[in-house]
């Protein structure tokens, strides 16, 4: 896949998954990689940014397998900043793909 589309599609992936439920990084690397290939390296910087502008707070969780976990949670700013671009990205990719069609006909 382009890395442009990933790059564009990515910070909104990390968004919505973690609205879902509380993620630590690697479960949310594993997550996305799931549909989409990505590096466990670009997912970090991401994380640290929305963490940083607010979006998301973070703890720490024992685990049974190992050291403690960093687990990301979304903040209401978060929330709203995932909804604005939600309908972004919807609107953006209805108007591709109404390109694309007219296009190929």
């Amino acid at each position: 896949m382009n890395v442009q589309f990933k790059k564009g599609g990515l910070e909104l992936c990390v968004l919505v998954l973690i609205s879902k439920e509380d993620q630590y990084g690697y479960e949310l690397v594993q997550n996305i990689s799931q549909r989409i290939d990505i590096a466990e390296g670009t997912i970090y910087p991401l994380l640290r940014r929305l963490t940083k502008d607010g979006y998301f707070t973070t703890y720490l969780a024992e685990s049974s397998e190992g050291p403690s976990r960093k687990y990301y949670s979304i903040t209401e700013k978060g929330k709203q900043y995932m909804e604005d671009l939600v309908e972004q990205w919807k609107s953006f990719s209805k108007s591709v793909n109404e390109l694309i069609e007219e296009a190929l006909q």
